[in-house]
């Protein structure tokens, strides 16, 4: 035993526990959560007209009066088996918005639907992958003495796509001050959107609500050079939603070319600094529209891509770290490149100058100053996480009492694994998951049935 493994050590005194097989129920039915939080506490279910005890839980029946509940972190990096439900919420709620389902009807389909791709604007030009990088039959030098151009092919892995062809050149502030105000140029775009349909159409821009609602979901994005670009799903509903038809007037071609117009026009101006001036911010000149058909297979992969993305951590993306960063010498140390470095000590930088305190650049230097959600959606566009969430409960069997009174007094304390219990857990997240590929596979061959957001 003394030359085990510590982890093995641990997992071999928890095998040994008579309560082993409830702790191990515990860990399967969060799916091997990689840190579940635990609670100690009790709930008791009352019958609302008798007062009869119809359910009661304590902890203190439970291995270490402990109850593991998930983390629902949505990050591969930290919890491999969070993220993966996360990631079958996401399609399902994506794909609701595009096909139907979860209380959307089918109807929304054959309405207009775009997939738009807005990106950042250049901040200097970058190593790219694939052709020559940057071919210059001038040559040249920028005024730091670096060449201007590149005549290298990169291949999509080389560390250099994405770097700076010059670091001095390289708008670093700019950078980061539209990464803070990306959130706000998406809210203006939306706003702009909306009020171009309104001209188009002939009618008061504060009246468009009475004829049509703009629905989309959104998701942010980084891309090699570490700068956020948004993907967004946009549909045209009528004035009640999705269960409402659009007007005559709203079709794909006028919602392409209001969306076209706004991602050109709209700016944000951020706080005026002695240091930096004021700044205008806007989108980058590539913007990409498809319009969504009916009769496509565009809606699943759609749905797939955003699904696939949301899960993934800054750290695999390249962009910032999963963790926050107090001090200076937290960015100094981590495990990021060069670029990415420079863009977490302007943030720093940045976040000392008392005009752009309400950034809170500091708390955010960890994901560059981009401060939004990964994913945020209007509310008429689809159904939520938590009705997602309540309906997996509902198919587990964890379903509420009608008329019943619930009391429950809950509270923290702990979270996370001892390295024997992390062990056990990752094999129980890999055979669940191994589970759920299997189950996929019986599917598609038609000898069983497969369903990611059922899965425990």
């Amino acid at each position: 035993m003394r030359h085990l493994p510590e982890a093995d050590r641990d997992a071999l005194r928890i095998a040994q526990d008579p309560d082993f097989p409830r702790w191990l129920q515990q860990i399967t039915a969060t799916g091997g959560c990689a840190h579940p939080v635990h609670l100690s506490g009790h709930t008791t279910t009352l019958d609302g007209a008798t007062g009869e005890i119809l359910h009661h839980y304590d902890t203190r029946n439970e291995p270490g009066e402990r109850l593991l509940v998930r983390c629902r972190n949505r990050r591969a990096t930290i919890c491999p088996a969070c993220s993966r439900l996360h990631a079958g919420d996401t399609f399902h709620l994506v794909r609701a918005g595009l096909t139907g389902g979860k209380n959307i009807p089918t109807t929304v389909r054959t309405r207009p639907r775009l997939f738009v791709t807005l990106t950042a604007p250049s901040f200097g030009p970058v190593h790219r992958a694939g052709t020559t990088c940057r071919p210059r039959r001038d040559g040249g030098a920028c005024e730091h003495g670096r060449p201007l151009g590149c005549h290298s092919v990169h291949a999509p892995a080389d560390p250099l796509v994405g770097q700076p062809v010059c670091p001095d050149c390289y708008d670093y502030t700019g950078h980061v001050l539209w990464h803070a105000h990306a959130s706000k140029l998406w809210d203006r775009f939306v706003i702009d959107v909306r009020r171009r349909l309104a001209s188009s159409a002939g009618i008061v821009q504060s009246r468009l609500a009475r004829h049509a609602r703009l629905s989309f979901a959104r998701i942010a994005e980084y891309q090699k050079r570490a700068a956020v670009h948004v993907h967004a799903v946009i549909r045209l509903d009528g004035p009640d939603g999705p269960a409402d038809e659009p007007p005559p007037w709203g079709t794909p071609d006028r919602l392409t070319r209001a969306v076209h117009a706004s991602a050109q026009r709209v700016t944000v101006r951020t706080s005026y600094s002695p240091a930096v001036g004021e700044l205008d911010l806007a989108w980058g000149v590539q913007t990409d529209v498809r319009a969504l058909h009916a009769d496509g297979p565009d809606d699943d992969a759609v749905a797939a891509y955003v699904a696939k993305y949301v899960t993934k951590g800054t750290d695999e993306t390249g962009a910032g770290t999963d963790h926050k960063v107090t001090t200076r010498d937290d960015i100094d140390t981590a495990p990021v490149n060069r670029h990415v470095r420079t863009l977490m000590h302007t943030c720093w930088r940045l976040g000392a100058l008392p005009e752009y305190a309400p950034l809170r650049l500091r708390t955010w230097a960890h994901t560059l100053g981009y401060r939004g959600h990964i994913l945020t959606k209007s509310r008429a566009y689809s159904t939520t996480y938590a009705a997602l969430r309540a309906e997996r409960a509902h198919h587990l069997g964890h379903t509420d009492t009608p008329d019943a009174i619930t009391d429950a007094h809950w509270r923290y304390v702990g979270s996370g694994h001892t390295p024997g219990a992390a062990l056990i857990a990752a094999g129980v997240a890999e055979d669940l998951a191994e589970c759920r590929r299997l189950s996929a596979e019986a599917s598609q061959q038609g000898g069983g049935v497969g369903n990611s957001s059922a899965q425990a």
